[in-house]
């Protein structure tokens, strides 16, 4: 079984891809931005807002598709400057307090829009 997920509640696709897809009991959310969907803004040059943001975004469509990042099994990071690691990365932290997934970070040259983050994720639905 497959389901395209999608709120309003997160930034819409800007590609012919879904915001997430649910196959069984997995969820598949694409890479998301900092977009704050009260503003329509990106806080550029502050990555520490920006990953705050992504991560409310993949929260957002995680419960959309009847999940949490509380079941995220697997995370991707994409950083323009692995200078940025630490902020980052302490902004994660408090997104995965206990029993983080698995991850994966790299330096990518660019992102979409010129933002500094883009993070995806797998969940574990538990329906």
């Amino acid at each position: 079984m497959r389901k395209i997920v999608h709120t309003e509640k997160a930034p819409a696709a800007v590609g012919p891809y879904s915001q997430g897809v649910r196959a069984g009991n997995l969820l598949f959310i694409s890479g998301q931005l900092g977009v704050n969907m009260a503003t329509g803004e990106i806080a550029y040059g502050d990555v520490e807002e920006q990953s705050r943001q992504v991560l409310n975004n993949l929260q957002t469509i995680a419960q959309a598709g009847g999940s949490s990042l509380a079941n995220a099994v697997k995370v991707s990071v994409y950083l323009t400057d692995m200078g940025d690691f630490d902020k980052m990365n302490a902004v994660y932290a408090t997104f995965f307090p206990e029993n983080p997934p698995a991850r994966v970070c790299v330096e990518v040259n660019a992102l979409p829009k010129g933002v500094e983050v883009e993070m995806d994720v797998v969940c574990l639905c538990e329906e």
